[in-house]
């Protein structure tokens, strides 16, 4: 009779991937998917129309999305108020101030202040901070008007208009929409302590990236 295979010792079982395994991994892929140096002024074409170009582009550039993701998770965690007003004031706040960016054909360096921006919504949401619904949708507001006027000013300089913008703008509010929708009814601490984790990801970029572009800048 054949032998059996001998069982596998403990230490030759392959185990599943840890956050602390895989997330260094995430992090230098959007390190360097939102360095400094990255064209900025550019739109990936769909080949739908300029309205997709524009919702594809947001999808494409972490340096905007990342923020966005964030601040929807943040609102959610804060309650449906919060998630409402920040519902209605970034895409609002993204649309105007885009609206002033494609009055100026000049692309402004996105590189500092947009990793500043994600860096301190990582912060917020890592810190799980109590904050009153209105300061979160202060804070969406001003997240909005910062990355809304480079995406104008960013579109201007290659002769797109307001059909990209719209683009953009619309997938901001369904991302942001859908996102903090899901997130308000989580009350298990488990999901709470990922959305943290996920916090403190977008955090570590952010600094990353400040501190790169800060380095070369000097």
């Amino acid at each position: 009779m054949a032998d059996s295979p001998a069982p596998a010792r403990a230490d030759q079982v392959p185990r599943p991937p840890t956050p602390r395994t895989w997330a260094p991994t995430v992090i230098l892929a959007a390190l360097l998917s939102v360095g400094p140096g990255v064209a900025q002024a550019h739109l990936v074409t769909s080949g739908l129309g300029p309205f997709y170009d524009g919702a594809l582009h947001l999808l494409l550039s972490p340096g905007d999305l990342l923020g966005v993701l964030a601040l929807a998770l943040f609102a959610g965690l804060r309650g449906p108020t919060a998630g409402r007003l920040t519902v209605m004031a970034l895409p609002i706040a993204w649309l105007l101030a885009g609206i002033v960016g494609l009055a100026v054909p000049t692309v402004l360096e996105p590189s500092w202040p947009g990793a500043l921006s994600y860096l301190l919504v990582g912060v917020l949401l890592a810190a799980n901070l109590a904050l009153p619904p209105w300061v979160v949708g202060a804070l969406a507001a001003g997240y909005g008007a910062l990355h809304g006027l480079l995406n104008g000013s960013a579109l201007a300089a290659i002769d797109a208009s307001w059909p990209e913008l719209l683009g953009i703008v619309t997938t901001v509010l369904m991302l942001t929409l859908l996102i903090s929708a899901a997130v308000v009814p989580l009350r298990a601490e488990w999901g709470q302590i990922v959305l943290r984790v996920i916090g403190s990801w977008v955090a570590a970029i952010g600094l990353l990236v400040l501190g790169w572009t800060l380095n070369g800048a000097a």
